[in-house]
Order: structure tokens, then C-alpha cells, then sequence
């Protein structure tokens, strides 16, 4: 397993947006965004400064990614 990177909540949207999901909507910190194509996945993101590692790993497996397709997501 790679090192994972130390990234806020929208720099893990974008990473993500670059991949089909889409912003859906967002409750309260949490960002909400939906795969466009199937199978039709959500992911809730928190709108913080600095995502915990766990919070963020468990993000990468819930989309399906390595944490190296990730890291090349960020670029």
C-alpha cells in the first residue's frame, strides 16, 4: 500500500470529478457526490482542511482505486 497524501476534502472532489463522479449536493460539512456511469456509486466527503487517513483511504476503496491511481488522480 502507498503512502497515502495529505489533502483537503476539495482537492479529494476534484481528484474524484476527474473520474465521473459529480458534485450531487452537500448536507451540512459533507460533500455528496455520484458516479455519472454504473455501477452508480456516492461517496460522502467532509469539507475539512485536512482529511484523516483513515477517512481518506476508506474514500479510495468505496471508488474502486488504488492509492497509486489516486496519487496520479492529484496531478
Amino acid at each position: 500500500m502507498g503512502k497515502l497524501p495529505v489533502i483537503s476534502g476539495a482537492d479529494a472532489v476534484r481528484a474524484f470529478c476527474r473520474i465521473g463522479y459529480e458534485l450531487s449536493h452537500q448536507s451540512g460539512s459533507h460533500m455528496i457526490l455520484r458516479l455519472r456511469t454504473p455501477p452508480h456509486r456516492h461517496l460522502s466527503i467532509p469539507n475539512h482542511k485536512e482529511l484523516a487517513k483513515g477517512t481518506l483511504r476508506g474514500l479510495i476503496r468505496d471508488a474502486g482505486l488504488t492509492v497509486e491511481q489516486f496519487e496520479e488522480l492529484l496531478d
